[in-house]
């Protein structure tokens, strides 16, 4: 098999570093770019085709799971390998239905994350396995009903535009409709998401990804 390319995608350079010294120190992997942020990352990855992207989630300018996503419709052939600190089973899940193949936490063995890029090279799933010893892991991705998937593309238009602060009648004039037409989009993302006002839909957002916490 030849050199598995890879991007590498973290705001930490110092952790960039370690990241790639690692991984070029292992034969057969190759490390051909990096990104701090995520504009750059999708930049990269359309440009060069990398066979493994390895991204936080916490990224600034645009989350992770946002990244992932762009990845998944733009350059399908790249596979996503996810290095997080958060082993919350829902950011977990969030990431695999985003697209992503591999998930492994910063505090795990090198050997993981090695192991995980090689899985995700032949398009395999790799979880942590503080992870896999999780009660919830068997759940993680798997059948998980996710009213997100319930909204139509304008209301998570207008969500993403509420969670950013705009208002109804800035995002009408933005979207070329009614402020009423956007009210009432908004009162139905709401219930579908069960969200009871304004400052619940942007913790929604910032916990879905739809919006990176600055």
């Amino acid at each position: 098999m030849s050199n598995i390319s890879i991007v590498l995608v973290d705001d930490h350079v110092v952790l960039r570093s370690g990241l790639r010294s690692l991984l070029e120190h292992e034969s057969g992997y190759s490390v051909i770019g990096e990104a701090a942020d995520g504009p750059t990352a999708i930049e990269l990855v359309v440009r060069l085709h990398p066979d493994v992207l390895v991204l936080d989630l916490m990224l600034p300018g645009m989350s992770g799971l946002e990244v992932i996503r762009h990845v998944r419709q733009h350059a399908p052939g790249t596979r996503v390998v996810v290095l997080s600190m958060h082993a919350n089973a829902l950011y977990v899940r969030e990431a695999l239905q985003a697209g992503a193949v591999g998930y492994v936490l910063k505090e795990a063995e090198a050997s993981e994350l090695l192991q995980a890029v090689g899985e995700a090279a032949q398009n395999r799933r790799y979880l942590s396995q503080a992870l896999m010893d999780q009660p919830t892991a068997a759940q993680v991705g798997v059948g998980v009903e996710d009213p997100y998937e319930l909204l139509t593309d304008s209301e998570r238009a207008i969500l993403k535009l509420v969670a950013r602060g705009h208002t109804s009648t800035e995002i009408a004039h933005q979207l070329c409709l009614s402020t009423r037409t956007i009210e009432t989009y908004r009162a139905s993302l709401m219930h579908k998401l069960e969200l009871k006002n304004t400052a619940e839909l942007v913790r929604y957002a910032i916990r879905r990804g739809i919006i990176a916490l600055e």
